[in-house]
């Protein structure tokens, strides 16, 4: 049996955001949800420019974790754009109680 989540620092202020291909109404697409703690990692790493050592650090989490978490993100963004699908940044907040706001 797997073991609980690890509590992460993730900035609470994207969480619910919502982005979507122009000109299709959001009922005719699918929907693919970014979870806080992924978009996290890929604003530590790819905006930020921390390496995953110091996103880690950041976000209490090991540099495994990070690299985990930005694979998965970075898929499902892609997949998002190439298949046309909106995208949810954020999981809603029963969702999200392992993720606690750290500023950073």
């Amino acid at each position: 049996m797997p073991r609980n989540p690890k509590r992460r620092c993730c900035r609470l202020d994207a969480s619910g955001l919502y982005y979507k291909p122009r000109g299709v109404p959001m009922a005719d697409l699918e929907l693919l949800v970014i979870p806080l703690d992924e978009f996290e990692s890929m604003r530590l790493c790819d905006l930020d420019g921390l390496d995953q050592t110091a996103a880690g650090e950041k976000m209490g989490v090991s540099r495994g974790t990070v690299q985990r978490l930005l694979e998965s993100g970075r898929r499902k963004l892609l997949q998002a754009i190439v298949d046309k699908q909106a995208i949810q940044i954020g999981e809603g907040a029963e969702n999200e109680s392992d993720k606690i706001n750290c500023s950073h």
